[in-house]
C-alpha cells in the first residue's frame, strides 16, 4: 500500500506537472526552425513504434523524413537532428527541475532511514544512550570531486534551480520566462574547463546547498537526539578533490591548489558574513549587538577578496560567539538563543576551511619522481639517501625510508614533475597554516600496490617540513581485484614499521584506506568487484585491530551500480561488525551531486539516510546485517569466481576493445569539453584496456543501453545453480542477506535502464554480430534469474516509483538515443566508403557528441 501510495505521488506532483509544463514548453516560439515541437512527439512515437517491429534506428530516421520531410535535402534534415536534440535536452532539464521540486512531496522526509525515524526507533527500543554515545564519535565524509559526469554548465544549473522554485510557487508566468532562456541558452562550451572552473562549480553547491542542509541536521541531532549536549564531533563534513587530485590531470599545479583552498576559505567567510548579518536583526539587545556588529564587519573585511587578510580567528569567532550566546541565556531569557546556536554550530563544523582539500597522485608517477629525486640529489652530492640505494631490495628500501630525514626543497630540483610532486606536498602546509589543520591534510595514492609504495610518499612528505610533525594521513587506494587480495598484507607489513606505526598513534591511531568500486568493476566484473571489495574490508578490519588501529575506509564510488552508485545507503547499513564502520566517507560526483545533493531537500534526506545506514549498522541488530552465515559465504564466492571467469573471458574476446572503440561513444567523451581530465591515461593512438578511464568505460556502456558493467556474470553464475538444481542456495542467501539483496537491486536496476532493441540491428553486423549476441544473451540470462531470484513479474517491482522515473526519462531520450546511433552508423559507412567526406564526417561525429549530453543528463547516473 505504501509502494503504491509513493507511486501516485510521483504521478501527481512528477508525472502529470512534466506533461503540463511540457505542453508548454513545446510550443514556445525560441526555435527558428519550422514545427520542431510539432515533430518531435511525432519522432518519438516513430521511434517507439519502430522499435516494437525490429527496425533499425537508420530505418526509424530516414523513415521519419519520408513520412513528414519528403522535400528535404540532408542538409536539412541535420539542421532537424540538431534541434531535436536541443528540445530533447531542455526536456530533461525540466524534468529533473519538476521531479527535484517534486522531492519533499514523492519522499517521505521523516521515514525510514531518516533520523526522526531512528531517533523514535532508538527510543522505542531504548538505545538511545547507546545512540548518543555512537555519535560523539561517528562521522559521515561527502568527497566532491570534478570527474566529468556533469554535463550542465553552471548557466544551465541556474535556471535549473531557478525553475525548481517557479514550479513548487506554481507560478506559470515566470516559468514560460525560464523555459524561453533554457531554449536560448546553449547546453556546450567551445573549450574544455579548468580545474578551477570545475572548483568554482562544485563551491556552489558547498555555499548554497551543503552549508544549510548539513547545519539543518546537525542542529535537529543536537536538539532531538543529543537533548541540547555540545560534543566535539561534527558527525558529517565535506571533502574536496577539485585542483587537488593530480592523478592523470597535467592541468593541476600548486597554484590552482593553493588558489582554490583560499576561494574555499573566502566563501564559508562569506556565508558566515551572510548569517551575521541577518542575526544581528535579532540580536538587537544591550552587550549583544555590537559584538555581532564587529563580527560582522571583520568577517566582510576578511572575505572581499581570496587574499584578504583573516580579521578574526576561528577562535575568536567562536569565543564571541559564545559569549552572545552566554549573555542571552543569562539576561535576555534565552530569546533567539537556537539562531545563534545554529552559527556556532556552523563554524564547529565547517571551519576556516569549509572542505577538506586532499592530495591524490598515482604511485607509478611516486616512484619515478622518487628515483629522479634520488638521482639527482646524488649527482649533486647530497647524502640524504645512500649511494646504493636504488640497488637495494624493496625491503632494504623501505628500512632507509622509514628513517629519512631532512628536508629537499621543490626548487633545487630540476625534473618538472618531481618538482610539482613535491610541490603539491609542501602545498599541504599552506593550507593548514592558512585554513587550519582541517584544510587539508590526507594524501592519496592511486593504484597502490605495494609497501613501498607507501613508504615512498611517506618519505618525501618527511623531507617536505613539516616542522610540527606530519599532521597528514596517507592513504593507500586499492582498486584492481588483485590489489584488493593483497591490502591485507600490505598494510600489515606498514603496520610492522616501527616509524610508521608511531606516525599513526600521531594520528589519533587511524588508517585511511581507499577503495575504488570503479576501477574494481572494470577490472573483474560487478560480482567479483563488490565481493573483492567487502572481503578486503573485513580482512583489513582484522589486521587493523589486531595492531590496535581503527581503519577508516573511504569508498571511491560514482553514479551507475557499476561504480558504487545505487543504493549506497542500504549498502553501509548491511556491513555488520567485522567491518569497521566508525565512519563512512564516499566521493560523489558530477550528476551524483546535483541529482542526490542539488536542492536542500535531497541533499538533507540522502545525507540522512547516509548517517542512518551508519546508525542502523551499529546501534540496531538486524540479523539480515552483518556476518554471513557459512553456506551463505561459500555461495557468494562460488558465485563471485563464476562471474569474474565469465567477464574476464568477455573482457579478453578479440572484439571487445573493437566493439567499444567503433560501435560505442567511447572516443567522443574526450570531445565533450565537460572535464579538464583527459578521457584516457595515455596519449598513445592505439586503444588499450589498462589506458581505460572507468567513466567513459561505463558511460560508454550506459549509452548503448547494454550497461555491461553493472550486470554481466551475475546470469552466468546463477546458471550454475540452477543447472545443479541448488538455485534454492542462492534463493536462501537472498532472503538472509541484505548485503546481497542490495548487492542484486543495484544490478536489476543496471538491467532495468538497458534496452537493447536500439542496438539490435548489430546482431547482423559480419563482424560484431557474435559479440552482440555474447552481451545479450547474458542479458536475457541476468534479467530471467534475477526476476525467479525476487519473484518478481518486472523488474524493479518492488520500486515502482523509481521504476516510473527510469521509464519516463528513458522515454524522453529515445529519440535522443536512435539520433546517436543513426549518426554512429553513418560515421562506420563513411569509414567503410575510404572515400575522404571530412565535413560530412564532423558532421555526424558531433551529433553523437552532443548526444551525450542529454543522455547523460536524463540517466542521472550513467557514469
Amino acid at each position: 500500500m505504501l509502494k503504491q501510495t509513493k507511486l501516485s505521488r510521483f504521478n501527481n506532483n512528477v508525472l502529470a506537472k512534466y506533461q503540463v509544463y511540457n505542453s508548454v514548453f513545446m510550443t514556445l516560439p525560441f526555435d527558428e526552425v519550422e514545427k520542431t515541437g510539432t515533430l518531435l512527439p511525432l519522432f518519438n512515437e516513430s521511434c517507439i513504434e519502430g522499435f516494437k517491429v525490429g527496425k533499425t534506428p537508420t530505418e526509424i530516421v530516414e523513415g521519419f523524413f519520408n513520412l513528414y520531410k519528403a522535400d528535404s535535402t540532408e542538409e536539412e534534415q541535420i539542421r532537424f537532428i540538431f534541434k531535436f536534440i536541443q528540445y530533447i535536452e531542455r526536456q530533461v532539464v525540466l524534468f529533473d527541475a519538476i521531479e527535484d521540486a517534486a522531492f519533499a512531496d514523492v519522499n517521505n522526509m521523516n521515514g525510514i532511514g531518516t533520523l526522526r525515524n531512528i531517533k523514535e526507533e532508538a527510543t522505542s527500543k531504548r538505545v538511545k544512550k547507546d545512540l548518543q554515545k555512537f555519535l560523539e564519535t561517528f562521522k559521515t565524509r561527502l568527497v566532491l570531486t570534478a570527474h566529468p559526469t556533469q554535463f550542465y554548465p553552471g548557466t544551465v544549473l541556474t535556471i535549473l534551480t531557478d525553475l525548481e522554485k517557479a514550479i513548487n510557487a506554481g507560478d506559470l508566468p515566470f516559468i514560460k520566462k525560464l523555459l524561453s532562456q533554457l531554449g536560448k541558452t546553449t547546453f556546450f562550451t567551445q573549450k574544455k574547463p579548468s580545474p578551477y572552473d570545475e572548483a568554482i562549480s562544485l563551491i556552489w553547491y558547498l555555499e548554497n546547498v551543503f552549508y544549510h542542509s548539513i547545519g539543518k541536521i546537525y542542529d535537529y541531532i543536537q536538539t532531538n537526539i543529543l537533548d541540547g549536549k555540545s560534543i566535539d564531533n561534527e558527525i558529517i563534513n565535506l571533502g574536496f578533490w577539485p585542483c587537488g587530485d593530480r592523478d592523470g590531470n597535467p592541468f593541476v599545479t600548486t597554484e590552482t591548489t593553493l588558489k582554490v583552498a583560499r576561494k574555499l576559505r573566502q566563501s564559508i567567510l562569506k556565508n558566515y558574513f551572510r548569517d551575521a548579518r541577518k542575526i544581528k536583526r535579532r540580536l538587537s539587545f544591550e552587550g549583544v549587538y555590537d559584538v555581532i556588529s564587529d563580527i560582522e564587519t571583520r568577517l566582510y573585511d576578511s572575505c572581499i577578496s581570496e587574499d584578504a587578510p583573516i580579521r578574526i580567528s576561528q577562535e575568536a569567532l567562536l569565543e564571541k560567539l559564545l559569549g552572545i550566546k552566554k549573555t542571552i541565556k543569562d539576561q535576555y531569557n534565552g530569546l533567539f538563543l537556537e539562531e545563534v546556536d545554529t552559527f556556532i554550530n556552523k563554524v564547529k563544523i565547517f571551519g576556516y576551511h569549509f572542505a577538506t582539500m586532499d592530495i591524490r597522485q598515482d604511485s607509478r608517477v611516486h616512484h619515478d619522481v622518487f628515483t629522479n629525486i634520488i638521482k639527482e640529489l646524488q649527482y649533486n652530492g647530497d647524502i640524504i639517501f645512500p649511494k646504493n640505494y636504488l640497488e637495494l631490495t624493496a625491503n632494504e628500501q623501505i628500512d632507509v625510508l622509514a628513517k629519512v630525514k631532512g628536508y629537499i626543497n621543490p626548487e633545487d630540483i630540476h625534473e618538472e614533475m618531481a618538482q610539482r610532486t613535491l610541490s603539491s606536498m609542501q602545498a599541504i602546509k599552506t593550507i593548514q597554516k592558512e585554513n587550519g589543520l582541517r584544510g587539508a591534510n590526507r594524501y592519496i595514492i592511486s593504484n597502490n600496490q605495494t609497501a613501498l609504495n607507501v613508504m615512498e610518499t611517506f618519505a618525501m612528505l618527511n623531507l617536505s617540513g613539516f616542522e610540527d610533525g606530519l599532521n597528514v594521513d596517507i592513504a593507500p587506494l586499492f582498486e584492481t581485484i588483485d590489489d584488493l587480495e593483497i591490502a591485507p598484507e600490505v598494510m600489515r607489513q606498514l603496520y610492522n614499521i616501527p616509524e610508521y606505526r608511531t606516525h599513526i598513534e600521531k594520528r589519533d591511531n587511524k588508517q585511511n584506506i581507499m577503495l575504488g568500486f570503479s576501477d574494481g568493476t572494470k577490472d573483474g566484473g560487478y560480482l567479483m568487484a563488490n565481493w573483492g571489495i567487502y572481503k578486503a574490508k573485513e580482512e583489513l578490519t582484522k589486521v587493523s585491530r589486531e595492531f590496535g588501529i581503527k581503519v577508516i575506509f573511504f569508498d571511491g564510488r560514482g553514479g551507475p551500480p557499476a561504480r558504487g552508485g545505487g543504493k549506497t545507503s542500504k549498502f553501509y547499513a548491511s556491513l555488520g561488525p567485522k567491518i569497521e564502520n566508525q565512519e563512512i566517507q564516499i566521493t560523489i560526483q558530477g550528476q551524483t551531486i546535483s541529482s542526490n545533493f542539488g536542492n536542500l531537500d535531497s541533499s538533507q534526506y540522502n545525507m540522512e539516510q547516509l548517517l542512518g545506514a551508519g546508525i542502523t549498522n551499529a546501534i540496531f541488530n538486524d540479523p539480515k546485517n552483518g556476518a554471513m552465515e557459512k553456506k551463505d559465504r561459500e555461495v557468494m564466492i562460488d558465485l563471485a569466481n563464476t562471474s569474474y571467469k565469465a567477464y574476464v573471458n568477455f573482457k579478453e574476446h578479440p572484439m571487445f576493445i573493437p566493439y567499444l572503440e567503433r560501435m560505442s561513444t567511447l572516443k567522443y567523451y574526450g570531445k565533450a569539453n565537460i572535464g579538464s581530465r583527459p578521457s584516457k591515461r595515455s596519449k598513445s593512438t592505439q586503444l588499450n584496456f589498462e589506458d581505460l578511464r572507468a567513466i567513459p568505460f561505463v558511460g560508454s556502456w550506459a549509452q548503448l543501453k547494454q550497461n555491461v558493467p553493472g550486470f554481466y556474470g551475475v546470469g552466468t553464475a546463477f546458471k550454475k545453480y540452477e543447472d545443479a538444481g541448488e538455485f534454492d542456495k542462492i534463493q536462501n542467501f537472498y532472503n538472509n542477506s541484505n548485503f546481497f539483496k542490495t548487492l542484486l537491486e543495484n544490478s536489476v536496476m543496471s538491467l532495468t535502464k538497458s534496452f537493447f532493441e536500439l542496438t539490435s540491428y548489430m546482431a547482423k553486423d559480419e563482424e560484431f554480430g557474435e559479440f552482440w549476441n555474447i552481451i545479450h544473451d547474458e542479458y536475457l540470462l541476468s534479467k530471467r534469474l534475477l526476476l525467479k531470484l525476487t519473484g518478481h513479474k518486472e523488474l524493479m517491482e518492488n520500486y515502482p516509483d523509481g521504476k516510473a522515473s527510469i521509464a519516463v526519462r528513458e522515454s524522453i531520450v529515445l529519440p535522443l538515443l536512435t539520433m546517436q546511433q543513426y549518426a554512429l552508423k553513418e560515421v562506420q559507412n563513411i569509414h567503410k566508403k575510404g572515400v575522404s567526406d571530412k565535413e560530412r564526417l564532423e558532421t555526424f561525429e558531433k551529433i553523437i557528441t552532443r548526444s551525450l549530453f542529454g543522455n547523460t543528463n536524463a540517466s542521472r547516473n550513467s557514469a
